[in-house]
């Protein structure tokens, strides 16, 4: 590892959701909290607090957000490596979003205290 790094977890329960490619982007997902919105060919993933989501959307979760203190620049090297490869090693999925100032991490809600401590032993800090 490079340096210990700084991470914050978000109040709220995330959801992941998932749209059709060409849907477009719903009201419902811009608002408070960590919010991502992806489009591929296949699908538009939306990544929010779970609360706004309608029941009827495809959705994964709940999910417990860290955000990584940053920002880092661009060719700066393993930092979501750093974070990641601890979950990994402790049997945890992650879903990860980078944005221009930052990173976020999401594991599975029932996981998060487990992810507290592998990110620790890790020689990291949450708070």
């Amino acid at each position: 590892m490079k340096r210990p790094l700084l991470l914050r977890r978000l109040s709220g329960d995330y959801t992941v959701a998932r749209l059709a490619a060409a849907a477009a982007i719903p009201a419902w997902a811009d608002g408070p909290g960590f919010v991502s919105i992806s489009r591929s060919d296949d699908e538009l993933s939306v990544a929010c607090l779970a609360a706004r989501v309608p029941a009827a959307v495809r959705q994964d979760g709940p999910w417990t957000c860290f955000k990584l203190a940053g920002p880092f620049a661009f060719d700066e090297t393993g930092i979501v490596l750093t974070v990641v490869a601890p979950l990994s090693a402790a049997g945890l999925g992650v879903f990860v979003v980078s944005s221009f100032d930052g990173d976020h991490v999401l594991v599975k809600q029932a996981d998060s205290a487990a992810a507290i401590a592998a990110l620790s032993a890790a020689g990291h800090s949450v708070t």
